[in-house]
């Protein structure tokens, strides 16, 4: 999607040109703020439609280096954004419209204003999906989880439910047997979208049993805090049911918030950008880094790395080009 109208045409004129705007405020966002603010590039960081990112849904963090006792998901983002605030990143609500990619500067639209940029870090990340039940929202960080990998440690000995039938669903499965004492997978169909090797490796897990043809349709307790049984009903039978768990993990994937891209940058089937080298896009000056690029590990430490290493090609990229 291209935005080609003039500056001059908003009225605009005068504009001071960024040496960088970074789009996204969770792990990636504000280590790449924190980078090129050190680097005296002062950096602008437009939040996003979810400042901190999956962090700020996120209880008890207990795998990020440097805090043995673990910590908050939202204290640790807030804690990066006063960091780079420190050395003068400048942040702003809000979320990027439009782009255009095509000209130099880039123009970003901004509500009612026009940004421009030299050099742009794409780190808005990907958002879960999720059910729409009435209590979920509620429920997330007490036993609702969009990641295993973060949370299955804290349900050991739990029997658990993963809510999907593609190669996700079954990955999440497979890895929450590790703490799990049983692990129930739940798809409203009978045929499953994963691939037969991973269907076939978690149909051969003893720990995990398979309820298909089974819809969720709300998770229970929001009044005790933690969650203690799912709302069931089976598509065939018309049969409704509280079924026993300890947590309910999604396992039906991530949408990356990239589609203002689209045209502009290369994706993969699933909307993801494309990158080379880690960080590079296809445009000369514009990076990617953290969840909008990285569908395997969605972790908060390899955003963070990802978001270094973007501050870090934009400092060379600027210094090459004379600014």
């Amino acid at each position: 999607m291209y935005f080609s109208e003039s500056i001059y045409e908003h009225g605009l004129t005068n504009m001071d040109i960024r040496n960088v705007v970074i789009m996204g405020s969770g792990c990636a966002g504000h280590t790449a703020a924190l980078y090129t603010a050190r680097a005296n590039l002062k950096p602008l960081v437009i939040e996003g439609h979810e400042p901190g990112g999956q962090l700020s849904l996120t209880t008890l963090v207990e795998n990020f280096p440097g805090f043995p006792e673990g910590i908050q998901g939202p204290e640790l983002v807030e804690n990066m954004r006063k960091q780079a605030e420190r050395f003068g990143a400048d942040y702003r609500m809000g979320h990027v419209a439009k782009a255009d990619l095509s000209k130099r500067p880039f123009e970003l639209s901004f509500g009612k204003e026009i940004i421009q940029t030299r050099t742009l870090i794409i780190a808005s990340g990907a958002s879960a999906r999720w059910l729409g039940l009435r209590n979920e929202q509620a429920l997330i960080g007490h036993g609702v989880s969009s990641c295993a990998t973060c949370d299955g440690f804290f349900f050991s000995g739990k029997e658990i439910a993963v809510i999907g039938g593609g190669d996700s669903a079954m990955e999440e499965a497979t890895f929450l047997t590790r703490f799990a004492s049983k692990v129930t997978l739940i798809h409203r169909r009978e045929q499953f979208r994963a691939s037969k090797i991973m269907l076939d490796r978690t149909r051969a897990n003893p720990k995990i049993v398979f309820l298909t043809d089974t819809v969720v349709e709300d998770v229970l307790d929001v009044g005790k805090k933690e969650v203690t049984a799912l709302r069931l009903r089976n598509l065939k039978s018309g049969e409704s049911w509280d079924f026993p768990a300890s947590a309910m993990f999604l396992g039906i994937g991530h949408i990356p918030n990239a589609k203002i891209f689209e045209g502009q940058l290369e994706t993969d089937a699933d909307g993801y950008l494309v990158t080379q080298k880690n960080v590079f896009t296809r445009v000369p000056g514009v990076f990617a880094c953290g969840d909008v690029q990285d569908r395997r590990y969605r972790q908060a430490i390899t955003a963070a790395g990802s978001g270094c290493m973007a501050a870090l090609e934009v400092e060379k990229f600027l210094e090459d080009q004379g600014h």
